[in-house]
């Protein structure tokens, strides 16, 4: 799938501001600091003291995991931005977040955003960045016999291919959600199936498949 700017994203952060404890590796000893007269051991033995630290919280770093693990899967570019870093004042900053207040927020090429981490679930995420199918996704429709639907229910249930089942009412009885993997005879093996497997059925007496030339989906992968 070629790149674009359709598949560029951006995530954006708020790191929070700590003050810890910890231990200062010893600084070595240089001659400004003999001359200046600063003690040899204050030099050797290293120190303990206060510095600020930024860290980002455990569910906005499962957030930005998330995001990245969906796009890779769906050839998709995250950019992620923490706005403790960059400055609340910065242009690109303040044009994207005006009016947000939860973080982490992800915004697409198109101006689609997700915000706050309850918003952050695989299905929001696989709606916001649409993918190209990389199987084959067909649809048949079925004409059946009356009789037990169950029976022919559970008969399609065990054929690999058939993904959905919809009962429906009307000229056709059944819609089937069929997926192959791709091959260079897509359509010839589609048929095939259904004309030998589906069709074997004593049950349906009659199909109709559409098999789409392009698919995207918004489903998860």
């Amino acid at each position: 799938m070629p790149e674009d700017s359709s598949h560029e994203l951006t995530l954006y952060v708020q790191s929070k501001r700590a003050v810890t404890t910890f231990y200062r590796p010893a600084t070595p000893i240089t001659e400004s600091m003999l001359a200046g007269g600063t003690p040899s051991v204050a030099t050797t033995e290293g120190a303990v003291g206060d510095q600020s630290v930024l860290f980002l919280s455990d569910d906005q770093a499962r957030c930005q995991a998330l995001v990245e693990e969906v796009a890779a899967a769906r050839g998709y570019h995250v950019r992620v931005i923490d706005i403790e870093r960059v400055g609340r004042l910065e242009r690109l900053v303040a044009e994207h977040l005006r009016g947000v207040q939860k973080f982490p927020v992800l915004i697409s090429s198109l101006g689609k955003r997700l915000e706050g981490v309850e918003a952050f679930t695989e299905d929001e995420l696989a709606a916001i960045m649409p993918a190209d199918l990389k199987s084959v996704r067909a649809f048949s429709y079925l004409k059946v016999r009356g009789g037990d639907l169950d029976k022919i229910k559970r008969i399609l249930e065990t054929l690999g291919e058939v993904k959905e089942l919809h009962f429906l009412t009307g000229d056709w009885d059944i819609l089937v959600v069929l997926d192959f993997a791709p091959t260079t005879s897509n359509k010839r093996r589609v048929l095939d199936f259904v004309t030998e497997r589906i069709r074997g059925i004593p049950e349906v007496i009659d199909t109709s498949t559409i098999i789409p030339e392009y698919s995207l989906t918004k489903f998860p992968l």
